[in-house]
């Protein structure tokens, strides 16, 4: 490896590990798919591509390791697969995307990195048992993201193909952060490394989601979607379980051991610059 080059491998090429990618001009990327059409895919997106079975091996010049693949049934696959070489050789840094959900279910009130894990969906319970087998493995510094927004994936989107609700259960609050600070904490992290430490990326404003749909609809000079129950909104078993969950989280570790400045502090100003890109 030349003096100088970083190499970023990500396991699993989504929707935040693609943002991240487009900040490191220099760096040598590369990602992995469990398909032959997401290794395609992934090769159109700029990024060498790599299949992920259990032949995978890392390659010798990887500087930087991205995990954004979820726990499945039998836990971590990377760890499956990787886990005696993630073992065996140091890395600059080591960044894994979990999830707010650890924190389970705090009726309202403000939670940090420091408040106790006590998940209350299967989905979470995974999620800490992945982050924990990390820190087993290798120092990794622990992301957990809130609900993530962006381009192609958004509330001006649903209010305007008209899939949007407005559901309505006492007490939720919900936080969100948009994809591009997402990518804005990792780049931040990578310039500070502090293996093991564990970071909540979310915005300033914690709030119920109806009211997120509300400005959508307002910036769109759209009707609102009406008011629906919570008791009576036919949701999928996977959106209900969103709503197990009602917490404040707070960002304050990533602006003051981070540095890091929102780009959107809250959703009004991120779903604002959306409103531009929107084609019609």
């Amino acid at each position: 490896m030349g003096i100088g080059v970083n190499h970023l491998l990500c396991f699993g090429f989504g929707y935040s590990a693609r943002a991240l990618s487009t900040r490191l001009a220099g760096w040598k990327i590369s990602a992995t798919s469990r398909s032959a059409e997401g290794v395609a895919k992934i090769n159109g997106q700029g990024a060498a591509s790599f299949l992920f079975d259990q032949n995978f091996r890392i390659a010798p010049d990887t500087t930087h390791v991205l995990i954004s693949a979820p726990p499945d049934e039998n836990g971590d696959p990377v760890l499956r697969v990787c886990g005696d070489q993630l073992r065996s050789r140091p890395f600059t840094w080591v960044g894994y995307l979990s999830t707010t959900g650890v924190y389970g279910d705090a009726q309202g009130e403000w939670v940090d990195e420091d408040s106790p894990l006590k998940p209350n969906t299967p989905r979470g319970e995974k999620r800490l048992d992945a982050e924990r087998a990390w820190l087993e493995a290798q120092p990794a510094h622990l992301f957990r993201l809130a609900g993530i927004y962006g381009p192609g994936r958004n509330q001006l989107l649903s209010v305007r193909d008209g899939s949007a609700k407005r559901i309505i259960k006492a007490g939720q609050i919900f936080s969100r952060i948009h994809v591009d600070d997402i990518a804005g904490v990792l780049q931040e992290s990578i310039a500070k490394p502090n293996p093991g430490r564990a970071y909540n990326a979310c915005d300033d404003e914690p709030c119920p989601p109806q009211d997120v749909v509300a400005y959508a609809a307002r910036l769109l000079n759209l009707p609102l979607p009406p008011e629906i129950p919570f008791d009576e909104a036919k949701l999928s078993a996977m959106a209900r379980s969103f709503y197990a969950d009602s917490k404040k989280v707070s960002n304050a570790r990533v602006k003051t051991e981070l540095g890091y400045k929102f780009l959107y502090p809250t959703y009004r100003e991120g779903l604002a610059a959306l409103l531009s890109t929107l084609t019609a």
